[in-house]
């Protein structure tokens, strides 16, 4: 036994002297391009006369108001800077993971939000993990993969609100794609893991490598070189090529878009997708895509004070928001000052309560019945208002009883409907290389220096508007953490966000969509459109998104000073995505704040961890707002990440 560790430790010593020895003497960039990387840079407010985009990304920003100035609008311009993410960041927001959204029509004065998260595959259930040996959903598998939404949210929003083809606003990221774009500081961060790592995502999933890594694990990214996604590119060619046979043929602008999408959900893109999961021991069959479909819906809303809060319904968190906001109507916030102990404290205490209602009561509403009603209530908030108290929980405050607060009084307690669908499993089981352990990451302290440890782990944002006052805020993920199909297509691992409990709100279920992470928020004032924002950030999204419209509707900050200011989140919870870590009591602060109030919040019974200052862990929040008296156009975006807000 001691001569076979002794073996493997020598192995691992060679290989890592081996890769050492490469990266110093034949790692060298390749061609370099000029860009003038915002990541980490303060920038001055942006500012418009008749439209605003802000993005993840500059060139999406960019692409977004050349679109408009060629005559598109807002849903156009959309559609047009998510694919040009989709390459820039598509390791952090893929093609054609999962984009939910809210549009704003200025023409009828209604906010819309469509569901831009695809369901579990038909053989996906909890008895197909469990006997595998899963308590959580795995990465690193096709099992990680819900079926995609993106190409059915880019069709349904070009149909119902979009003016230009699919080939005119695919042609910026398809050029992209092909002819490269300078490598970024948070994409160097996601890909530039140690030799080791990459070696080992190499082995795993040598296709993703190749996309990646170019298929040389040993050779780390630098920045500024040039990148491309040649294969991207052609599938994304192949979806506009659709297009043109349809146009070609006679048929309508409506009958041309279905085209594109039948194209990826009942041709040969389904096809690959269908072939990769039945060789793999995957959980899609070809039907789960013919038969996939999204839809527009009513979005869910509550306010504070003057402002009316819309948020996608409870496929996903975005719904935290006005959640914690009506927690916090009342009180005077003001007077505590921005970002003191007892700001952070009663924030923080709020958001811990909307989570725990979360956990408990979110859900895709199509499987659960979700109390919105009684959640949304005015009565309900100050219920849960009277349970902040001195001192930190400590753990997970109790859910409350929103079922109370509902009109219809006779609605059960419980909101799970029973499973009756449940598909009986056909797979063996398989385990996963010991090789994946290589991927995995520890847990930082303060200011500790490592590589990322896997490729792509977080989300991307876009906020839109048009010179007609329309609208689109969209939050575009997904990462190449499981298996990629040929085309450079990547399903990512949203499957993570399900669990394998069948009393949760979020339990797997064959059709069912996960109550994911991803979000999108829209704001109005007095009735009329004020302004579009979100963010990437996994848990943190909400609480980066209720701290920035604080920032601004309480402390009276500009967009750009309420991205930049520092941030504090909670950990109080189990994790979104699998395997559901829990710190009970935890929390992170931002280095300025760390060492002005970590002390006070350490006396308050808090666990209190410090890290660096704009670390992109606390999300990366963009805006686009538009004065609902003077019409003039405010932008920001986060130096957290390479976010750009500009106007025309």
């Amino acid at each position: 036994m001691k001569s076979k560790l002794k073996k493997i430790v020598l192995s691992f010593l060679l290989l890592f002297i081996i890769s050492f020895i490469v990266y110093h003497f034949k790692s060298r960039p390749e061609e370099i391009l000029k860009f003038d990387d915002p990541y980490h840079t303060d920038r001055p407010i942006a500012s418009g006369k008749t439209m605003m985009a802000a993005t993840g990304h500059p060139y999406a920003t960019r692409t977004a108001l050349e679109i408009m100035e060629k005559g598109g609008n807002a849903a156009d311009a959309g559609v047009a800077a998510l694919l040009v993410l989709n390459v820039t960041q598509g390791e952090e927001a893929s093609f054609p993971g999962v984009a939910p959204l809210l549009y704003f029509d200025s023409s009828s004065g209604k906010v819309k939000s469509y569901t831009g998260a695809g369901v579990a595959p038909s053989l996906a259930t909890i008895e197909y993990f469990r006997s595998r040996g899963y308590e959580t959903i795995p990465t690193l598998k096709y099992s990680s993969q819900l079926v995609p939404a993106s190409p059915d949210v880019i069709i349904a929003l070009l149909q119902k609100y979009g003016t230009m083809s699919f080939s005119e606003v695919s042609a910026p990221a398809i050029q992209m794609a092909r002819q490269g774009f300078p490598v970024h500081k948070i994409l160097m961060r996601n890909l530039n893991m140690n030799p080791i790592k990459r070696f080992g995502f190499s082995l795993l999933m040598p296709y993703n490598a190749e996309v990646y890594l170019k298929g040389k694990w040993w050779k780390p990214l630098f920045h500024k070189e040039k990148f491309t996604r040649p294969e991207l590119a052609d599938t994304l060619s192949e979806l506009a090529d659709a297009e043109k046979k349809s146009l070609a043929a006679g048929k309508s602008r409506k009958e041309t878009l279905t085209s594109i999408r039948d194209y990826f959900y009942k041709g040969p893109i389904a096809e690959k997708i269908a072939k990769a999961h039945r060789e793999n021991d995957g959980t899609m069959i070809l039907d789960d895509l013919k038969k996939y479909s999204g839809h527009w819906e009513n979005p869910l809303q509550g306010t504070y004070n003057d402002y009316t809060v819309f948020s996608n319904p409870t496929w996903n968190q975005g719904a935290v928001v006005p959640l914690v906001l009506q927690i916090l109507e009342g009180i005077d916030l003001k007077s505590m000052g921005h970002n003191s102990p007892e700001y952070i404290h009663t924030v923080i205490q709020a958001i811990e309560l909307a989570m725990a209602d979360r956990d408990k009561y979110f859900g895709d509403p199509d499987f659960v019945v979700v109390p919105v009603e009684g959640l949304l209530s005015k009565g309900y908030a100050k219920q849960r208002r009277s349970l902040i108290q001195k001192n930190a929980f400590g753990k997970t405050p109790p859910f409350g009883n929103p079922f109370a607060f509902e009109k219809v009084k006779n609605k059960t307690q419980s909101n799970l409907i029973p499973n009756t669908n449940i598909i009986p499993d056909f797979h063996r089981y398989n385990h996963i290389n010991d090789v994946s352990l290589l991927l995995e990451i520890p847990a930082r302290s303060f200011w500790e220096k490592t590589d990322s440890g896997r490729v792509g782990r977080d989300t991307t944002y876009l906020s839109i508007i048009d010179p007609k006052g329309n609208s689109i805020s969209l939050t575009p993920s997904d990462f190449p953490q499981s298996p990629m199909i040929a085309g450079d297509i990547t399903l990512g691992i949203r499957m993570t966000q399900f669990r394998l409990d069948p009393n949760h709100p979020s339990a797997l279920l064959p059709g069912k969509r996960p109550t994911i992470t991803p979000n999108a928020s829209m704001i109005f004032q007095k009735g009329k459109f004020l302004m579009s924002f979100g963010t990437p950030g996994g848990d943190m999204q909400t609480q980066a998104t209720v701290q920035v419209f604080l920032n601004l509707f309480v402390f009276g900050m500009n967009p750009q000073a309420a991205v930049n200011s520092p941030r504090f989140r909670s950990l109080n919870w189990p994790d979104s995505f699998s395997p559901h870590s829990y710190y009970p009591g935890r929390i992170e602060l931002e280095e300025e704040i760390y060492e002005k109030h970590g002390t006070a919040l350490k006396d308050k019974g808090y666990d209190v961890i410090g890290r660096p200052k704009w670390e992109y862990d606390f999300g990366a929040p963009c805006i686009s707002l538009k004065d609902p008296e003077t019409g003039v156009l405010k932008g920001g975006a986060d130096p957290r990440k390479e976010s750009w807000a500009e106007g025309r």
